[in-house]
Order: structure tokens, then sequence, then C-alpha cells
């Protein structure tokens, strides 16, 4: 580690104690600061850099602060992160005011990251599962949950005829936040009494 890089991080982490414990790592040829894994700043070449946000955006437009550059393979791209200048390190209390904005920026983007999940990110379900429930009219989680694995395999049923049990027990599964195999029991019982029935039903 460069040692104005580890000064700096060392110097960061005083700073911003009452944002919580900062943890760091190696990113981007810096080190990026996380609480609770959650990252809202850089340190790189001895500089802290900011992680950009609407709320503190004004400050860094005003100041013309530098973005973080990142070479990748020769070329320079910007980061959306800004140089924290000498002046906001003399103001101790603006410096955590706008960190703190900064990672409740990330914090929110994170979380909305999360509620946007797609299906292919739920256990047991496939790109190729997805696509299927698409066709059906599933398209998004909250309607899988809404459906249930019973009606969304019916659902699924309609466009796709060869889905069988194991597809029955991957949507449960997804729906539960598990892998299909470690579904309980009952649940796998449940299931497989109640497929059983319907492909009776069908046959009649």
């Amino acid at each position: 580690m460069r040692v104005k890089s580890y000064v700096r991080i060392h110097q960061s982490r005083e700073y911003l104690s009452a944002l919580g414990e900062i943890d760091y790592r190696s990113q981007f040829g810096g080190y990026s600061l996380a609480v609770e894994d959650v990252v809202f700043a850089m340190v790189s070449e001895g500089e802290l850099y900011l992680r950009a946000c609407e709320e503190c955006e004004s400050y860094f437009v005003k100041k013309a602060s530098p973005p973080l550059i990142f070479s990748k393979r020769g070329r320079p791209i910007a980061l959306n992160y800004y140089r924290v200048d000498e002046e906001l390190w003399k103001d101790s209390k603006k410096l955590l005011h706008l960190s703190s904005l900064s990672l409740r920026s990330a914090r929110r983007e994170r979380k909305g990251r999360k509620v946007q999940q797609r299906l292919k990110d739920l256990p047991n379900l496939s790109v190729n599962l997805e696509i299927m429930l698409w066709e059906a009219g599933i398209t998004d989680i909250r309607t899988l949950y809404a459906y249930g694995a019973r009606r969304s395999w019916i659902k699924l049923r309609t466009v796709k005829k060869c889905v069988g049990l194991k597809i029955l027990l991957a949507l449960a599964g997804a729906i539960s936040g598990t892998h299909e195999a470690a579904l309980p029991a009952r649940i796998r019982q449940e299931l497989a009494d109640w497929y059983r029935q319907y492909e009776q039903r069908k046959r009649r």
C-alpha cells in the first residue's frame, strides 16, 4: 500500500468515524471506503474522493472539484467520485456532512437495486425459466410472489406443456428463497401430491 494512501485512509477513518466502522479494500487502482459494505468514497494516490450524489453535487460543482480518473486499457475514465480539497479537510463538520450524504445516497441506490431484482436472481430460476415466465405473463418478482408456486406453474403450463414437478418445486423454492432441494419434506410432498392430482384431472 502506498504510504500517502495509507495515511489518507487512516485520516478518513478518524474524521468520519461517526458514520460507523469504515472498511477499505483495493479497487480501481486505489482503495474503496465502505460502511457495512456500502461504498461511499475512494482513496487514490493519497487523495480522498467522495461518491457523487444529488445532495452534495452543488458543492463539488461550485469548487470545480476534479473527478477520480481510472485508467482502463490505457484509456482515462472519469468515475463518479470527486476530490476532497484541503479547505474541506479543514472544515471537519462539512466533510462529515457531505460524506454522510454520499453514504446515504449509496445506501438508497443499493436498496433500489435489490428492489429491482430480476426473476433470474432468485434461487432456482435460470434465464431460460425467466423467459418462460415472461411469456406466461409473470414479468417480475412481485407478480410471482402474488401468484404463488401453483398458480405460476399453471400459467407456465399454458405456454410450455413440458414443465413438470421439478419446475413446480423450483418455483416454490424461489418464492421461499431457498434451493428446491432444501424445501421441507412436508412442502415437497404437498406439492408432489397436488401435481399428481392435477395431472390426473387433465387426463380425464
